[in-house]
């Protein structure tokens, strides 16, 4: 396939890339996943989180439907794929295994030895519907007008280099931006053991309210039912000084906690911009906080909850 030359890539390693297998692989994977996966045709993809029965986000991922049996000897049943950013291999995979009873259901961690790509550009339609390179391509969650990812055998590599040769290359720092810009949760950076999903933004994204049962479902009706959630991962910006070194860091107004800055980037104007979790109480339009409960009022509130 010949991409755009306006397409840009940048180069990535997956936190997690699960083989999920077996005769009950579709029906436990939808009695765990918060999304639904009745509908995703083969070839198809979802994202979701994996919660607790107390409807806290222990990961999140996107699940691929495999585009066929793969041929692999003793397997039986679809194969789905199971690939996330940030949230880890061992941590989604202890999630899962913690209720195989006797599902026949088999698991097979893949992430050392895959890589992948992120393509972002006006042609990820075309990129996404391309059947002719290794791997497997799925829409990702860079940016809000959506990006295309492939993530491939280490052993295609030359194939995938000669594929993407001569396109623009984007920096880790250039990606985060975007996905602050685009107020994107990464999880579990700013969303994590602690966090709803709603307060991170993701319950329209990440949350199926009709599919039925899996863990944490009965936490996601009754939040639904009862309206707003009381905190909210809203954008931040400060045209002043550095970001701090160590995140979290708390915020605060009036000498008093409100939040706290989950992630951060510089701008490429001599300030910083970044996600925090913030008492909606709190967060009044073009709000004010400090990194101390006396500390100067220099990281200012650019969203509008």
């Amino acid at each position: 396939m010949t991409f755009s030359t306006t397409a840009a890539i940048f180069r990535w390693k997956p936190a997690a890339w699960l083989r999920v297998s077996g005769e009950d692989a579709a029906n436990f994977l939808q009695g765990q996943f918060t999304n639904e996966l009745r509908t995703v045709v083969a070839g198809g993809s979802v994202y979701g989180l994996w919660l607790t029965l107390k409807g806290k986000v222990v990961a999140d991922s996107f699940i691929v439907r495999a585009a066929e049996r793969t041929g692999i000897e003793g397997v039986s049943g679809p194969v789905f794929w199971i690939g996330s950013y940030f949230s880890t291999a061992a941590v989604i995979r202890e999630r899962l295994e913690g209720f195989i009873i006797a599902d026949d259901v088999v698991i097979e961690d893949q992430t050392e030895s895959c890589r992948a790509v992120s393509i972002l550009g006006d042609d990820v339609q075309d990129v996404l519907k391309t059947g002719t390179l290794s791997g497997v391509m799925f829409p990702g969650r860079r940016e809000r007008q959506g990006n295309a990812e492939w993530i491939y055998p280490a052993t295609s590599t030359g194939e995938v280099e000669r594929a993407l040769a001569g396109l623009r290359e984007l920096s880790a720092g250039e990606i985060e931006r975007r996905r602050i810009e685009a107020a994107i949760a990464a999880v579990p950076t700013d969303i994590g053991g602690g966090d709803l999903p709603g307060e991170g933004g993701l319950e329209e994204v990440a949350i199926s309210y009709t599919k039925g049962c899996y863990l944490g479902q009965e936490v996601m009706a009754r939040l639904k039912s009862m309206g707003q959630v009381r905190r909210r991962l809203l954008r931040v910006a400060s045209a002043t000084g550095d970001a701090p070194v160590a995140l979290p860091a708390d915020l605060f107004n009036g000498g008093r906690k409100v939040g706290e800055l989950r992630s951060a980037v510089d701008d490429g104007a001599g300030g910083w911009r970044g996600l925090a979790m913030l008492s909606l109480i709190q967060a009044k339009p073009g709000a004010l906080f400090s990194f101390g409960s006396d500390g100067a009022l220099t990281v200012r509130l650019t969203d509008a909850p």
